[in-house]
């Protein structure tokens, strides 16, 4: 086993255990604050902890982590990876009122732009956090190992949809998960893990046009900001029996929509490697 390798499996297993250990410790404790307990801390804070000590003390380092901007001739792919969730969430809204199983009734684009914008920077400090796990370690290191793409959307998908799932079966008020989807923990956590591996090609691939982490950080910024916020703050009302189609958040729709840019991103990278080979073809 190479180092590598030893190294994506002690990740892996770090993330999929932590969760149940910070419930673990919560059940000990007494008085935990619902979604701000020390479980949930474990489990928020373990992975990124595991990806320094691996870096630091693992033979990893920090070379591949994609810290550069790489600014030049990737312009256009960071305009991109603003745009996708606000473009697509229009679409999904569009498609909403049309069908008339969304009611805007209690939105207020005054309102809604404000909470836009006042979680712009919290989240994009998060988000570098998690990016820096999920794309800057887990997709490097397995695309050091040439992974095939499948393979690479499914492996970092389940395994980032997995180390959610104590959230949503445990850590995520119910209130939060009815307001997405009205259906019991275990059936929105599947739901979840879908949308999410949906979600991930996308991630990838602006990952991998760029070589960057930062406009991936961009891209799952303007997600949380967009649609979190939109639908926490019930700015729309989704007619009952219809969220599973509809939901800008796990909708089956909207997780083909996001599909859908995933491939087309796809096709993009590797139009971008054949023009690369044929202007600077192997010696």
């Amino acid at each position: 086993m190479n180092k590598t390798i030893r190294n994506i499996i002690i990740f892996s297993i770090v993330a999929i255990t932590c969760g149940w250990l910070g419930l673990f410790i919560d059940k000990l404790a007494v008085q935990q604050p619902e979604g701000e307990s020390l479980g949930m801390g474990i489990w928020l804070v373990f992975p990124l902890l595991t990806v320094i000590l691996l870096r630091f003390f693992a033979g990893d380092g920090w070379k591949d982590a994609g810290i550069s901007p790489n600014f030049k001739g990737n312009l256009k792919w960071y305009a991109i990876a603003v745009l996708i969730y606000p473009l697509v969430t229009a679409i999904v809204l569009l498609l909403g009122k049309i069908f008339g199983w969304i009611d805007f009734a209690n939105f207020k684009t005054g309102v809604y732009l404000t909470g836009f914008m006042t979680t712009l920077l919290p989240n994009f400090i998060k988000n570098i956090f998690e990016e820096s796990v999920w794309r800057g370690y887990l997709t490097t290191k397995l695309l050091k190992e040439k992974v095939k793409d499948v393979w690479l959307y499914l492996i970092v998908g389940g395994i980032w949809g997995v180390w959610h799932l104590p959230y949503y079966l445990h850590f995520l008020p119910e209130a939060d998960m009815y307001r997405i989807l009205p259906v019991g923990r275990l059936a929105f956590a599947l739901v979840a893990i879908a949308s999410m591996i949906c979600w991930t090609i996308m991630f990838i691939e602006i990952f991998r046009l760029t070589k960057s982490l930062w406009p991936v950080v961009i891209l799952h910024t303007v997600e949380d900001s967009v649609i979190n916020h939109l639908i926490m703050d019930e700015h729309i009302a989704i007619v009952t029996g219809k969220e599973i189609l509809i939901s800008p958040v796990a909708g089956i729709i909207t997780s083909t929509l996001y599909l859908g840019v995933g491939l087309f991103l796809r096709q993009k990278r590797k139009q971008k490697q054949t023009c690369t080979t044929k202007k600077y073809p192997a010696h």
